[in-house]
């Protein structure tokens, strides 16, 4: 019997195969190498070639600005949009700040949006949106007022004058409380759409639009000045009453103090003792 004991254990012998060394592959090496660098100087100079080229194209005469068309302008003229843009001609069409271009043109007040576009290659276009006047403010000079309740622009010499004239509303009120009286404004110019549409009491029919801010809208009508009182809502519903009757009270308004369309399913029609005795 053998003793294992400790000591005496037998020797085990493992089998090993015994590796041998490769040779490294150096030529394969560089070769991957020279590939890689190849392929990176290549993409580099691809790259730049590129650029240089786009930059030469964008520079050459081929994108000189020849030709700046304005559209839907009616009351600026084209001579004087085309001096606003500041666009020389000849100047590359890649070096316009586009939207610097809208905003100078804007900056003249019948002008209430500009948009400048590329036409490739060698044109602009302006594309306008005009404002239209709608009504009449003053603030010891007289402003036009827009569908917006945007008051744009004071009148000169040559400006139309027969438009609706707006009162009530101050330029202390649009500095102090600029939303709540452009909101007025908006509600004026919205009244004076739907006297537009109306066939006996109508635009013609109106001289004037007063706006209070506690007890609503009144009218003033063209023949005599009298004052049409209408309240803050429900404007189509009173015009309505109004025109019902309205062909029968014209012939009288000179001697009327003034009509309230404020009580609900009737009209309120007060006589001007003054006017009457000075008549009679």
């Amino acid at each position: 019997m053998r003793d294992y004991k400790a000591g005496n254990e037998p020797k085990i012998r493992r089998n090993r195969r015994k590796r041998e060394k490769q040779p490294r592959d150096w030529k394969g090496a560089f070769e991957r190498v020279l590939r890689l660098t190849v392929l990176s100087v290549t993409s580099v100079m691809i790259v730049v070639g590129g650029f240089l080229a786009v930059q030469m194209l964008v520079r050459s005469d081929f994108f000189r600005i020849d030709r700046v068309r304005v559209e839907a302008a009616t009351r600026v003229s084209e001579s004087e949009i085309i001096a606003l843009s500041d666009i020389a001609a000849g100047s590359s069409i890649f070096d316009l700040d586009l939207e610097l271009i809208g905003r100078r043109i804007e900056e003249n007040p019948w002008v209430a949006q500009a948009r400048v576009d590329r036409i490739f290659p060698r044109e602009i276009i302006i594309r306008l949106q005009e404002r239209v006047p709608r009504a009449i403010i003053n603030f010891g000079y007289l402003y036009y007022v827009d569908a917006s309740g945007e008051v744009f622009k004071v009148l000169s010499s040559g400006d139309r004058l027969d438009f609706p004239v707006l009162t009530g509303i101050e330029r202390d009120d649009l500095i102090e409380q600029p939303e709540d009286s452009r909101a007025l404004l908006r509600r004026a110019v919205s009244l004076l759409e739907e006297l537009r549409e109306r066939r006996h009491f109508n635009l013609e029919s109106v001289s004037e639009v007063h706006i209070d801010s506690s007890e609503g809208f009144v009218l003033f009508t063209y023949a005599s000045g009298v004052p049409v009182r209408l309240g803050k809502e429900g404007f189509a519903a009173k015009l309505d009453r109004l025109e019902r009757i309205y062909k029968e009270l014209e012939p009288r308004l000179a001697v009327l103090d003034y009509i309230d369309l404020n009580v609900a399913d009737r009209i309120i029609v007060k006589l001007d003792n003054t006017r009457t005795r000075a008549k009679g």
